[in-house]
This record gives C-alpha cells, sequence and structure tokens, in this order.
C-alpha cells in the first residue's frame, strides 16, 4: 500500500476543542465509546456470518482492553468486521458518514439490524480527549483485504500506511497525553469498565486476574488450594433484563439486584419486569426497594441502557418523577441521546416510554394488592410514599391506584378508600351531613386526643409520613362524598364532629366569663385564645388545639407546598375551658392566687400533653407540681 498524508474533511477542522470541551461530560466517557465500538465491529461480524454474507470462520469475538504503563498506551483490539483503508478514510475521516448508516442501508432487509448498529458516530473522536496521538491497525473482512494502519494526533492531519495486522479486526491504540496520566492505572481503568460495560453482549477481556480453585488433598485429608490466574471478564453478556420473565425465577431477579447493587443489603420487595417492542423498543427490570435512607437512594438509582451499553443514572425524563425512588435498569435503542450518549433529549418517545412504565407499576401494585393483599399489607410501610407521591403527581396512576391505595388507623388495620367510607360513613358524619375522617400525625403526642375520639366510638387515621398533610388534601377530594379530613387535635372532639345534641353548660353567664378571665390572666398569652365551652364533665379541663385549615397550611408551607405566606404567619392556639369540668367548679370558688396557680396548672398541663411546653416554663411547671402535692 502506498503510504499516505492528508488532511481530514474542512468540516470537520473544529471538532477536536469541540469534543474535549464541550461534547462530553465526562473524560474517562472515552473507554465506553470505544469499546462500544468494538462490539459494534464484532456484532456485525457476527451478523453477516448468519445473513450468508460472510462464510469465514467467526472465531472468538472477545474485545480486549490492554494496559500498558511503559509505552503509555491503552489498546483495544476487536476481531469484529474491520475496515478497508478506503473505509478508514470514509468512516474515520469524513466524520459527516457513519460506516453504521451505510450498513444499515445495506442490510435493512434484516429484521434485527437495528440492534447492532452503532448509532453514534462521533464516539470514536473522544478518544482525542485523552490521547495526544491516536493509532488505528485494521484488518477487513473482505477476501483479499490488506491490512491498514492510520495515525492522527489529534490536529486534521493524519497518515495512512499498511498495517500490520494479520487477522481480521480492528485495534486502537492510544497514547495517553500528560493532562490524563490517571488512566494509566490498572484499577482506574477497571471502575471505568465495571461501570460502563458490565453487561455489553460480547466478552470484554481485560487482562488476567488470581484466582483461589482446590487442589487436591494435603497429608491430613483436608481439601488445598492453590492460585491461578484467569481471563478478566468483565461482563456478563446476558443479564436478566435481557431474557425472558419465563425464563427467570425470583432467586435470579434477586441474584441481578445485588448484581447491579453490591453493596446493599437488602432484599427488594418485589419488581415490575418491562418488555415492550411497540410503539417503541424497552425492556428493563424495575425493583421497589426497602427505604432506609437518603444516602441509599441517592446512591442505588436506576440505571439507563442502550443496546447494553450504560448511559447514565440520571433518568428523571425518562422515569416519572414519583418513581425516582425505584432502583432497576431501563434498556432502550428508542431513547434520543446526543452524540456523547449522555443526556437525554425531548422526544414523543421520551414521554411514551414515560407512561408506559407508570402503567406497568400501577398494574403491577394492583395484582399484587388483588393476588395477596395480607402481603401488600405488610410492604404497605415501605411502598405507600411511591402510591401517594404518585396520586399526588400524576393524574392517570392516581386513577388506577385508587383501588389499592390504603389508609391505616391507629390500630393498625387496613382500608381502600371505598372501605374506609363505608367503616364511618354513619358514625363520623356531623350534623350537617359532612362525613368527617379523624388523623393524626403523632400518635404519641396527640394520644389523648386519640383516646378522646374512640370514647366516642370514632375511629382516627395514621397520617404521620412525609407526604400525609398533601394526602389528606387528596383524600377530602377523591375517597368519596362529603369527607372532611380533620387532624384529632384541631379542635375538641365534640366540635370536630359537632352533633345536633348540644351538652348543657353548668356555669352561668357571670361564671362563664369569670372562668376566661381567670385563664387569660393565668396564661397571658397573644398567641393563645380562651374560650369556655360546654364539654362532658370527664374530658379534660383544659384542650390546646390549632384551626385545621391553619395547621394544614403552616404544614404544607414546610414542606414545599406553595403555601409560603402562611408559613410566614405565627402559630396561634385556642385554649377550650371545659366549663362542665369539676377543676373550673373550685377555680371559680378558689381565692385570686390558688385560682390563678390551678389555671395556670392545668393550661400547663394541656401544653405538656400536647409536647409544647419547653425550657423555663417547664421547669416552673415542675416546681408547682410538687407545690401541689
Amino acid at each position: 500500500m502506498q503510504e499516505e498524508k492528508g488532511t481530514i474533511s474542512i468540516h470537520t477542522e473544529n471538532i477536536f476543542p469541540v469534543i474535549k470541551k464541550f461534547l462530553y461530560s465526562d473524560n474517562e466517557i472515552f473507554l465506553r465509546e470505544l469499546v462500544s465500538n468494538a462490539v459494534d465491529a464484532s456484532q456485525k461480524i457476527k451478523r453477516l456470518s448468519a445473513l450468508g454474507q460472510y462464510n469465514g470462520q467467526v472465531g472468538d469475538l472477545t474485545v480486549d482492553v490492554k494496559l500498558d504503563e511503559t509505552a503509555k498506551t491503552i489498546t483495544i483490539s476487536d476481531n469484529g468486521i474491520g475496515m478497508t483503508a478506503e473505509e478508514i478514510k470514509k468512516y474515520i475521516n469524513q466524520i459527516a458518514f457513519s460506516g453504521a448508516t451505510e450498513f444499515m442501508e445495506k442490510f435493512k432487509e434484516a429484521n434485527d439490524a437495528n440492534e447492532i448498529i452503532g448509532r453514534f458516530g462521533l464516539g470514536f473522536y473522544s478518544a482525542f480527549m485523552v490521547a495526544d496521538r491516536v493509532e488505528i491497525d485494521s484488518l477487513s473482512y473482505q477476501e483479499g483485504a490488506e491490512p491498514a494502519h492510520w495515525t492522527c494526533d489529534g490536529s486534521t492531519s493524519y497518515e495512512i500506511s499498511t498495517g500490520t495486522r494479520s487477522t481480521r479486526g480492528t485495534d486502537v491504540i492510544l497514547h495517553i497525553n500528560e493532562e490524563s496520566q490517571e488512566f494509566l492505572n490498572k484499577q482506574r481503568l477497571q471502575q471505568i469498565l465495571d461501570k460502563y460495560c458490565k453487561f455489553l453482549p460480547v466478552p470484554i477481556r481485560f487482562g488476567t486476574k488470581s484466582k483461589t480453585e482446590e487442589d487436591g488433598q494435603d497429608a491430613e485429608g483436608k481439601p488445598q488450594y492453590k492460585t491461578v490466574e484467569v481471563d478478566n471478564i468483565i461482563n456478563n453478556t446476558q443479564p436478566a433484563w435481557t431474557k425472558s420473565p419465563a425464563d427467570l425465577t425470583d432467586q435470579d431477579y434477586l441474584d441481578f439486584y445485588h448484581d447491579l447493587y453490591p453493596h446493599s443489603m437488602d432484599e427488594p420487595l418485589f419488581w415490575i419486569h418491562l418488555n415492550v417492542d411497540y410503539p417503541f423498543n424497552l425492556t428493563g427490570i424495575l425493583y421497589f426497594p426497602k427505604i432506609k435512607n437518603e444516602m441509599e437512594i441517592q446512591r442505588n438509582k436506576i440505571q439507563l441502557y442502550s443496546r447494553q451499553v450504560f448511559i447514565t443514572d440520571e433518568v428523571k425524563d425518562i422515569v416519572p418523577e414519583f418513581l425516582m425512588l425505584l432502583q432497576g435498569v431501563i434498556d432502550s435503542p428508542d431513547i434520543p441521546l446526543n452524540v456523547s450518549r449522555s443526556f437525554l433529549q425531548a422526544d414523543s418517545n421520551v414521554k411514551k416510554i414515560n407512561n408506559y412504565i407508570t402503567k406497568k407499576v400501577a398494574d403491577k401494585l394492583n395484582e399484587i394488592f388483588k393476588s395477596d393483599r395480607k402481603g401488600f399489607e405488610e410492604k404497605w410501610k415501605d411502598i405507600n410514599l411511591f402510591i401517594k407521591y404518585g396520586m399526588l403527581s400524576d393524574e392517570k396512576f392516581a386513577e388506577k391506584a385508587n383501588d389499592f391505595c390504603l389508609l391505616q388507623n391507629v390500630d393498625n388495620a387496613y382500608f381502600t378508600f371505598k372501605e374506609y367510607y363505608e367503616k364511618v360513613k354513619d358514625i363520623q358524619v356531623d350534623k350537617d351531613g359532612n362525613i368527617v375522617y379523624l388523623y393524626t400525625q403523632d400518635k404519641a403526642q396527640q394520644d389523648s386526643f386519640i383516646a378522646a375520639a374512640k370514647t366516642k366510638g370514632y375511629d382516627v387515621l395514621d397520617f404521620e409520613g412525609p407526604l400525609d398533610t398533601h394526602f389528606a388534601g387528596y383524600v377530602e377530594q377523591k375517597g368519596g362524598e362529603k369527607i372532611q379530613m380533620k387532624r384529632v387535635d384541631s379542635d375538641v372532639i365534640d366540635k370536630l364532629i359537632a352533633k345536633d345534641e348540644q351538652v348543657e353548660l353548668a356555669l352561668s353567664e357571670e361564671e362563664t366569663k369569670k372562668a376566661a378571665d381567670i385563664f387569660e390572666k393565668a396564661i397571658s398569652r397573644a398567641d393563645m385564645k380562651v374560650e369556655v365551652d360546654a364539654l362532658p364533665e370527664n374530658d379534660l379541663p383544659v384542650s390546646i388545639t390549632m384551626d385545621e385549615f391553619m395547621r394544614r397550611m403552616k404544614d404544607m408551607a414546610k414542606t414545599g407546598g406553595g403555601m409560603g405566606f402562611y408559613g410566614t404567619l405565627p402559630d396561634n392556639y385556642k385554649v377550650t375551658v371545659n366549663g362542665n369540668h369539676p377543676l373550673v367548679k373550685r377555680i371559680l370558688t378558689s381565692d385570686e392566687g390558688e385560682a390563678s396557680q390551678l389555671a395556670k396548672q392545668a393550661f400547663d398541663l394541656a401544653l405538656l400533653s400536647r409536647g409544647l411546653l419547653t425550657g423555663p416554663e417547664l421547669t416552673a411547671f415542675v416546681r408547682r407540681s410538687v407545690e401541689l402535692i
């Protein structure tokens, strides 16, 4: 072959600085791109053989990644389709023309050609992010082809000459530049290969590794072992998501989960196998994890692949936001990516895939609920956050979830929306016909209010979750007709569910005013509004409550619910004095000093039951209690 020097097409003279600065988000991606190209070339020769276009032996298609620290080179070798000198000039020099495009056109009658075509024409040029010189040594599969050698120093100049390769395939040799010496480290390359190439469909070999194996027995008959060097194969070429669910056992799914997340100590709750080929191609497995802490969620993200090549774990455009807590893999060649394979672009397919995943998750949850309700209830603690977030943020998901979303009461019984409506509609109905759902956000702190509700035969829902302030509004809208959600401590129980029958107040108008004055002076706080009311005499003498609407708005403001104005308002409470309680009658007949002390003590007891008594006020209360004893 005649040696040739030349200049790469004028259209590309600025391609190298663009690649180095803007095209790729992380320079480690060079290895993913070059290994992926080698895999594409390997799959092409396999496909040509299947189509009868290549009659030679396909042979071993393992891709080799080799590190030479002394020579400061990284070499990626494949036994794939190879290239002639003319093809190198066309596909490497004239990057406007992709070899994949021509291959696709030539073999478009092959049904699964899409699966083996590299669609990312600029991937090769990522090599210049880390190398100041790149060589290609290649021998085409075509009969009579000559080996070709190409070299380029990252400018638009190149040289082509006769190559040295004697077997079909391609070597890409990177001469690593001074700024990228970190990649001349075996552990660093192993880390990158593990990240991006773990599930590629062609074996990837990176040198050898030591392995311990049994080697007979010692003199005492005990097994002895020896260390041997074996090929260090990076990848599992047939990961679980590429197989049919019928061919997988539960253990296969669990093993794959731990393959994805080797540091996770817990088993997933359950999983969903995705598999669709119309109107887009998508496969994958999504796992519902046990949520322990935010760090675990941040680390074990959903991974996005394209034809088994890892792309990213930032999948917020593909996966509905409420399912970002899930884990697993999504693989789709139809997700549009830029040339670096790193960022999703706006596309109608992305929305379709998003909707499909939402539907599959909803269907799976409904299936589990119907087939194993007890098991579903046992998982509720771990999955209710997904479900509630989905219902609040995705209308289509909510329509399906209304059938399997559960309401849990303080006694750990579970009800669907319809079941709970039927349970309380005849009991917890007020004089205006509203059906009142009572709930608590802190069982321990609101225990006295829960107990008061139970004495009336009422049920109290457990709404202690992080989204439950917002979810209360959803239940009011979707749970049934004329539903009102009221936190159990937002008023005294007789006011929360007001009936037609009224308790008579035992105090005269003058005594009522006097009792109010005594408590107002004893309390002396602008944020506490005192009311004397007619309640059963066995109710507490003093209760402290916050209006349901105001408290809910303030809670939503704290959690970013768009109610910021309410978050700036000071807390205001209602102090309900039970005019029928014996203690109030005693206060009215005591001298001024004792009356004030008793009123203050009753008020502090109410504060204490709400967790609102702290600091010097708590100390004063303890001392006063000792004196009263």
